[in-house]
């Protein structure tokens, strides 16, 4: 990892010199976004949330059957053959055989929409609640289907994550007590792959080889290599408030080092093969600042209209990310995905953030009737395209924050990896985490497998090369929250190796 003062030290501080100074120009970037989350205008929230889950089933359902019929052919145990049996109500006791199914975890702490709603407890917004399991035993797996639902026994449930919504096929037997006691478990893993470039052509000036992923990650050097190659860059959490006087110093440094204000001639090289920055969620802090100039004790109070004061509302954070974007677009183009704080719709998938929060960078979004996406492209959470040929996947970290509460461990990694083997980025929607009841698609499918996913907003940076059984190789990615770790991170668009910059002041 490499500091802003390693950049420093590097020799800026020197006599001018009196050669002419290279012109440089950033690389263009190669990019088609997917709309795989957009919703349509006309939503209604009036069915039922149950499609999700069938629909999931119904999709992923015929890949675990396949695995797991590779998997269990001809498995003999007491000298019994296993066999496979449609539904979870066909499962008999005392007979060897494998069913597949959904998942559902029932866990006593996680929030119970039913029981708020008989005690008169309505809740306005999504549970805060740190974790769900608990280690008393009282959590129970469920496997269940249209015909109902069988509870999960054994000890090989503890070597496998899960979690409510992800589709498993488990072998075992019917106990006396009407459970079935799991002997294995088989997963879908990962979906077909495309190649690289599937939906465009490179340009001229860019290679057609399709290096692999390297499971190494590289440090980024102080000078340009001889052929340098094109990088994306990650941010999250940048929690603009407008209260943080030593974080608004950081984001202004941050600024100018993307914009190469800050760094010497052979790093300002290096930054000009940035092709795009994805800004992965929580743009604007959490909490609900005050004006700075108002003392809260003296205000009076204001008439609530509909419960809401909008004399509490202060328009500041949202300025000054509007500002921020507006001096970097001139430069690079910016990939721009809401967050769990962001003024977007709350439920999954979110919907793009509009384009009037942002009364000076809004010039830079798509025109009117146009097929090609803006300098700014505000898009959903989750978000799928092409970027550099290379399949992108990504969500601003709801997902996996609200699956790292079913677990003890906090493997965020090891949680990614499984979505992709699960062939769902969501498979907590919508029990735990807010979506919309879809009803003819499961967009949290993953019909084709990326060659990089990448989660925002997480505690810390971490990355991981995972492998399928068909050659599919995917990059993983936790983008660390830039509030709280100051880190950004550049991808390779030719090896997808991974480095991470630290700005601080």
């Amino acid at each position: 990892m490499v500091t802003l003062e390693d950049v420093l030290d590097s020799g800026m501080l020197k006599k001018p010199s009196e050669d002419e100074p290279e012109v440089l120009e950033r690389s263009d970037s190669d990019y088609h976004p997917l709309h795989t989350f957009t919703l349509g205008k006309d939503l209604q929230y009036r069915q039922q949330f149950a499609d999700i889950y069938f629909l999931r089933l119904t999709k992923i359902k015929p890949a675990v059957e396949e695995i797991a019929s590779i998997a269990w052919e001809g498995t003999v145990i007491g000298g019994e053959t296993a066999k496979r049996v449609e539904r979870v109500l066909d499962v008999r006791q005392g007979e060897l055989c494998w069913v597949a199914g959904t998942v559902y975890v029932d866990m006593p702490l996680k929030p119970n929409i039913l029981e708020d709603v008989s005690k008169d407890r309505w809740i306005s917004a999504p549970s805060t609640a740190q974790h769900y399991f608990s280690d008393d035993g009282r959590d129970a797996v469920m496997l269940e289907d249209d015909s109902g639902r069988i509870r999960l026994v054994g000890s090989v449930l503890k070597s496998h994550i899960l979690v409510t919504g992800c589709i498993i096929a488990a072998m075992g037997t019917e106990n006396i007590n009407g459970e079935f006691d799991v002997i294995d478990i088989q997963i879908a893993d990962l979906p077909p792959q495309p190649g690289r470039w599937e939906l465009s052509k490179p340009s001229q000036n860019d290679t057609k080889k399709e290096p692999k992923p390297k499971s190494e990650d590289v440090e980024m050097s102080g000078s340009p290599s001889a052929a340098p190659s094109k990088k994306i860059a990650f941010v999250s959490g940048l929690e603009f408030s407008g209260t943080d006087t030593s974080h608004a110093m950081d984001l202004n440094l941050l600024l100018e080092f993307l914009l190469g204000d800050v760094v010497d001639p052979a790093t300002q090289a290096e930054l000009s093969q940035i092709s795009r920055l994805i800004i992965a969620g929580n743009s604007i802090a959490s909490e609900a600042k005050e004006h700075p100039a108002e003392d809260p004790a003296e205000r009076k109070s204001a008439h609530k209209k509909y419960g809401y004061d909008s004399s509490s509302y202060n328009p500041l954070p949202s300025q000054l990310l509007d500002k921020f974007l507006s001096e970097l677009l001139p430069s690079m183009p910016i990939t721009l995905l809401p967050g769990a704080h962001d003024p977007a719709n709350a439920s999954y998938p979110q919907q793009p953030i509009h384009a009037a929060m942002f009364p000076k960078a809004r010039a830079y979004t798509v025109l009117p009737g146009s097929t090609e996406p803006g300098w700014l492209d505000t898009v959903t959470n989750p978000w799928e395209g092409e970027v550099e040929g290379w399949r992108f996947l990504g969500t601003g970290g709801q997902n996996l924050d609200d699956m790292c509460k079913y677990v003890p461990d906090n493997n965020r990694l090891g949680l990614m990896e499984a979505m992709c083997r699960w062939r769902c980025s969501a498979p907590t929607a919508p029990d735990t985490l807010w979506a919309y009841p879809f009803q003819d698609d499961e967009p949290f499918v993953m019909k084709k497998c990326p060659h990089l996913y990448f989660v925002g907003c997480q505690p810390e940076f971490g990355t991981r090369v995972i492998q399928g059984p068909d050659g599919q190789m995917v990059r993983l990615i936790a983008v660390p929250s830039f509030a709280a770790t100051r880190e950004i991170i550049l991808v390779d668009t030719e090896t997808l190796d991974v480095s991470r910059v630290k700005i601080a002041t």
